[in-house]
């Protein structure tokens, strides 16, 4: 006879539980960047809503800045770093293949051997990683899991490159999920188009670079991630308005029942017409941390919720619309519980 295997079933809700974030030292204005790629700060406030950005030093790197934000969700969550049992660190900038910045991290969040992986995404990573996480405490695979959002994107950009330059900069941002008495994270509408792989992406692998290396030596240049503004504006600003009712309604909620609408920081003007188009209501907080924070990437949607609860703008308990899109092209939505924040 054929044994049967033993299940596990874990908490009927979760809840994001805490925020925190870390944001750089170094404010760095449109002025600064604006040299290189011969532009100007009307330019590029007119075209993407960026006034400023940070930009991390050397000893902010992933591990620092991720483990920083980390610090501060388990306190605001009142959950303690052996609690965690699962750590997922969505993050297109640690540029190593092998190993994951994961474990690291919670090595020195002074965890005892979590589960721990990090995960490639995107813009789209955080709002994939609070999903995976979601249903890892639902499935009992994991008591509490750990969320961080994190980038250093200005190791990856060419300065003088007039399509990223001026929008992409560095920071992070975590949140602990957890059990909850009541439902605190929607589900999760998200998918992918691989045929618009091309919009963006690195612009070379790095085998193509150590050809060139073999056949140039010092001319060789490095790979950067190039963008294609026009098709990411365009596919962004008119295709995810069905992403985010899709989420609104598997949460059972209506547009104008949503308190906050917290979309990736990619671009002041897509900003501004996704929330037209899905027709919030008045009183609906709109998060616009790009304005000071520029684009981030993973780090975006953590790092803007805690801009809204910073500013007052909205509270923790309050419902909101997280939607996030990037390389891939990837995107996943959902409605949450806005959670406490450090």
């Amino acid at each position: 006879m054929v044994g049967r295997l033993a299940q596990v079933t874990g908490a009927e809700h979760t809840a994001m539980l805490g925020l925190g974030v870390y944001r750089p030292a170094r404010v760095v204005t449109n002025e600064e960047v604006a040299g290189p790629i011969d532009s100007s700060d009307e330019w590029i406030r007119t075209r993407s809503g960026i006034r400023t950005r940070r930009f991390a030093s050397d000893s902010e790197t992933i591990l620092a800045m991720g483990a920083a934000a980390a610090r501060d969700a388990l306190d605001a969550a009142g959950v303690s770093a052996d609690q965690i049992g699962c750590v997922i660190v969505a993050t297109s900038t640690w540029l190593l293949l092998t190993p994951a910045s994961a474990p690291q991290i919670a090595t020195e969040l002074g965890m005892k051997s979590p589960a721990a992986f990090d995960i490639s995404a995107g813009c789209a990573g955080f709002c994939h990683a609070v999903a995976l996480a979601s249903d890892l405490v639902k499935g009992g695979t994991a008591g509490h899991a750990l969320v961080i959002g994190v980038e250093r994107l200005t190791d990856t950009f060419n300065p003088a490159d007039r399509g990223t330059a001026f929008l992409f900069a560095d920071g992070a941002g975590a949140v602990v999920i957890g059990p909850s008495d009541e439902p605190g994270i929607g589900p999760t509408v998200w998918g992918s188009e691989g045929d618009q792989h091309h919009a963006i992406r690195q612009d070379k692998d790095w085998m193509e670079f150590f050809r060139e290396i073999d056949e140039r030596g010092t001319d060789a240049v490095r790979p950067y991630l190039a963008m294609e503004g026009t098709t990411v504006f365009r596919w962004a600003a008119h295709s995810l308005k069905k992403v985010c009712l899709d989420a609104i309604e598997r949460a059972g909620l209506t547009p104008a029942e949503i308190d906050a609408f917290v979309p990736h920081q990619a671009n002041g003007r897509i900003l501004d017409i996704m929330a037209r188009e899905l027709k919030l209501a008045e009183s609906c907080a709109l998060a616009n941390d790009i304005e000071e924070t520029g684009n981030t990437s993973a780090a975006s949607v953590p790092l803007a919720m805690e801009a809204l609860l910073r500013r007052g703008d909205t509270k923790p308990g309050a419902d909101a619309l997280l939607v996030a899109f990037g390389a891939g092209l990837s995107y996943a939505a959902q409605v949450v519980k806005l959670p406490n924040w450090q």
